[in-house]
């Protein structure tokens, strides 16, 4: 019993591997998780006492957890077995499609990368590009909002910058949880995202089996309280305008809704950008009248390395003001007082004119529009127009968000801006633009026009907020 074995090398070597792994999944691992836990669990509630809006514990739930409680919802098996019975797919099979279906949409947020890194990162990011202001705010009805009540951010969307730019803004109130696109499913992006608490969606699947995945993840997170931020439009706009709505995650959102729970409060966000980073690629894609992005690898590492340069010369210039508006808010309970044909369609249609309403005209656009459709202006010209069209937009309770308030300021503060593009020129006491960024020039434009249009300038139905 006692005597010595002589075992090959390779053997002992396995033995004492298995042994090492027994030891640590037994002894070593649990206590490693313990005190991690413990950690996260003690900065968890340092943040909590100052947000707003805490930290929901379904956020904090561990990846795999939160997807076996998603594959396995009683609405995601009844999609299964519907499918099964019409495709003639096995359940099993369509099972495991539903899990992977679920490990693609659910976040594995990170409270220390959120407040500890993304946050950080967006208010830095957000700062060096532009000069953000605060814009209008509702500020009595958003501070009525239940604490019981969940809260969603829905916005225009301008810019990939908005996800940076709302980030830092909200970072003090609530961590923000938004879906993103294919675009984003790139390694290490798509961990930085995930661990921020977004979750990725497949924006133009068919698949009955998917949808209903991920429409109970949504449901999931708003009757557990989770703060969403959504962009309605589906993606970024093309011609500059606030866009007409898709209604999938507003949809899934009213379907789960049930009279009597906690309410769901939407607030309106509206994003003004005096300089939009993608502006020629968006243009680009209007012009072709279609949504893919020609925007090579090559152009975007150039055109961030061009910035990089200028910030580390000191000669970068910012790309003018950022302007962030929150409106009235718009409780669902209450919104259901009223009857609709479709509830989903025109809640969507209202939040839409809220977001139209409250969007700030900034000096580039306002420039932009009293230019119009002039190719060589004189500038005093131009500076009257802009008086005039500022008067008009005050006249329908539109924010100008301009330089000192002052609109000859305004108008020297775009010049320089575009006037450093090459997208417009001065010669002497005449604006010039060249004819290849004609278009710019109205994709700025349209921010303001849509001011004068029937839906902005109609008054929006305040829904009470509880």
């Amino acid at each position: 019993m006692f005597r010595p074995v002589t075992l090959p090398l390779w053997l002992f070597v396995l033995i004492l591997v298995f042994a090492g792994v027994t030891f640590a999944s037994h002894f070593l691992f649990p206590s490693v998780r313990w005190f991690f836990r413990y950690r996260m669990e003690k900065v968890v509630a340092r943040l909590n006492a100052r947000l707003d809006r805490p930290i929901q514990p379904f956020k904090l739930m561990a990846r795999p957890d939160m997807i076996v409680r998603l594959v396995h919802d009683p609405r995601v098996a009844e999609a299964i077995a519907a499918e099964a019975a019409e495709t003639g797919v096995p359940e099993t099979v369509l099972h495991e499609r539903a899990r992977r279906y679920a490990k693609e949409i659910v976040p594995a947020f990170s409270a220390t990368v959120y407040f500890g890194f993304a946050a950080r990162a967006a208010k830095w990011l957000a700062r060096l590009i532009y000069r953000v202001r605060i814009g209008q705010v509702d500020t009595d009805a958003i501070a009525r909002i239940d604490k019981g009540a969940t809260v969603v951010f829905v916005m225009n969307h301008r810019s990939n910058m908005d996800y940076v730019l709302v980030t830092y803004l909200a970072a003090s109130r609530s961590a923000l949880s938004y879906a993103v696109g294919e675009w984003a499913r790139v390694w290490p992006l798509s961990w930085l995202i995930r661990a921020s608490g977004a979750y990725f969606i497949r924006r133009r699947s068919n698949s009955t089996l998917y949808r209903r995945v991920l429409s109970r993840y949504v449901q999931m997170a708003i009757e557990e309280g989770v703060t969403q931020a959504i962009f309605p439009e589906g993606g970024l706009s093309l011609d500059g305008r606030v866009g007409a709505p898709k209604l999938g995650i507003l949809g899934y959102i009213v379907a789960g809704y049930r009279p009597g729970g906690n309410d769901v409060v939407f607030v309106p966000v509206s994003l003004a950008y005096d300089r939009i980073i993608e502006d020629r690629v968006l243009t680009a894609a209007h012009a072709k009248g279609e949504r893919r992005f020609r925007a090579s690898i090559g152009s975007i590492l150039l055109f961030v390395g061009r910035q990089l340069r200028r910030v580390l010369t000191g000669r970068f210039e910012k790309f003018g003001t950022a302007s962030v508006s929150f409106g009235t808010p718009l409780s669902l309970s209450g919104f259901l007082t009223e009857p609709h044909e479709d509830v989903t369609a025109d809640l969507a249609a209202e939040m839409m004119r809220r977001i139209a309403r409250n969007v700030s005209v900034l000096p580039v656009p306002l420039f932009c529009a009293a230019l119009g459709e002039d190719t060589d202006i004189p500038l005093a010209e131009l500076t009257a127009r802009a008086e005039a069209l500022a008067e008009r937009l005050r006249a329908n309770d539109v924010l100008l968000d301009l330089s000192e308030g002052s609109v000859s300021k305004a108008m020297a503060h775009a010049l320089g801006i575009l006037g450093l593009r090459k997208i417009v020129r001065r010669e002497r006491d005449r604006i010039v633009v060249p004819p290849k960024d004609r278009a710019l020039i109205g994709f700025y434009a349209a921010s303001v026009a849509q001011h004068f249009s029937a839906a902005a300038a109609s008054p929006a139905v305040k829904a009470p907020v509880e």
